[in-house]
Order: C-alpha cells, then sequence, then structure tokens
C-alpha cells in the first residue's frame, strides 16, 4: 500500500489532475466528505488529509509514503529524512512583506529601526532580516496575519501572497517580496528503498504530466 498525504484546498486541487496522470483517481471529494483517508480506484494507493504544516512531518515519520508540500512548510519545518524529487510547480504564491499602507517601511529600514514582525514563517523571516541587517522583534501567529499591523501588535508582516487581494482590502501593501513558492513532491527515504517501482512509477508520471502540460 502507497500512502500520500495532502492537505485540503488549492495543493489538493492542483495536485489532482497529476495524479490522474499516474492512474490515480480519489474517490472521494474531501470538501464533501469527513473521511480522513481517501480511497482511490488503484487499490494499492490511497490518500491521507493532513494539516498543510503536518505534511513533512507525516513523511519525515513514515505515516505516509510521500506526501505534496509547499517549500515555505518545507523550509520551516527542515527537510531532514525528506527526498525531494520534483517541484511540481503547482499552488504558486510568493512570501512577502507586507506593512500598512501609511507606515514608511523604507525610511524604518534605512534608519535601522527595531521592527515587530508578526508570522507564522519564523524560520524565513529571521533569516530574511539578518540578512538584511534589519533588526526585528518576532511575533509568531496562526492566522489573521492582516490583523497584526492594524491592530498595532506589529509594524509588517511576512506571508503568503497570491493575487494581493486581501492585502489590498485590508489596507495593506506589499513592500518585499522575500522568494517565490510553490509545492513540493517528498518521499520518505525508508519507503524509496522498499517500495522503489512504486514510488519512482508515480514519480515519473507526475514528472511526464508536468512536461506535457507545463503549468
Amino acid at each position: 500500500m502507497i500512502t500520500l498525504a495532502l492537505s485540503k484546498g488549492r495543493i489538493f486541487e492542483e495536485t489532482l489532475p497529476l495524479l490522474r496522470a499516474a492512474g490515480i483517481e480519489v474517490l472521494d471529494d474531501p470538501e464533501q466528505s469527513r473521511k480522513l483517508i481517501l480511497a482511490t480506484r488503484n487499490p494499492l494507493v490511497r490518500v491521507v488529509l493532513v494539516r498543510a504544516s503536518d505534511v513533512p512531518t507525516y513523511v519525515q515519520y513514515g505515516g505516509a509514503d510521500l506526501g505534496v508540500t509547499g517549500l515555505d512548510t518545507l523550509i520551516e519545518h527542515g527537510s531532514q529524512g525528506l527526498y525531494q524529487p520534483l517541484d511540481l510547480q503547482i499552488a504558486k504564491c510568493r512570501i512577502s512583506v507586507a506593512v500598512r499602507s501609511d507606515f514608511d517601511y523604507e525610511s524604518a529600514v534605512r534608519q535601522g529601526s527595531r521592527l515587530k514582525v508578526a508570522t507564522k514563517y519564523v524560520s524565513i523571516a529571521r533569516e530574511f532580516f539578518a540578512a538584511k541587517g534589519v533588526h526585528v522583534d518576532m511575533i509568531k501567529l496562526y492566522g489573521s496575519m492582516e490583523l497584526a499591523p492594524l491592530t498595532g501588535l506589529a509594524d509588517a508582516i511576512v506571508d503568503l501572497v497570491s493575487t494581493g487581494g486581501t492585502l489590498k482590502a485590508n489596507n495593506l501593501v506589499e513592500v518585499e517580496r522575500i522568494m517565490d513558492i510553490s509545492s513540493r513532491l517528498v518521499v520518505n527515504q525508508a519507503a524509496l528503498k522498499l517500495k522503489r517501482d512504486e514510488i519512482r512509477s508515480i514519480i515519473n508520471a507526475f514528472e511526464q504530466a508536468m512536461t506535457a502540460e507545463p503549468t
């Protein structure tokens, strides 16, 4: 049995065409079903639904043989014990710094001000600001990041940005782009040895589908 870890939402939806290319069709819609383990038309493959931040953990410790997760999650989690054969080029977005539209970010950085930064991407944010020589106090949040500057909790946020619509709706502006993000296929290294043929066939099918229909 091959177990694939996915998270609900955009990654799940954008992984489906790749799964179909590998001859794997998920039988349940996760938005309609309460099941956390989804069968596929291939009796030897199943999908487990976990939180996006937990996908690397499930794969690393063998709860799943492989999974699909964003580069942002991988960086924050660390990639120990994970083989990363493919950048799937799906669920694309970026990690950026954003502030209130009336906050003079450039001036604050230039003057060496100490910034309060709210984010759930603490490792990424800390490394980015350290490389710039900017002193920051990190405030870890798990959701509604846009509220932090609006309530005075933070001067800036570091968060995922796709269209920028949410920032605009909350009177925030993107001031620096830290990195582009897409989703990776990750594989448990022990599973790759024990189930090499089955996993390699999935990797190859994904790769061929990406070549046939570049995103």
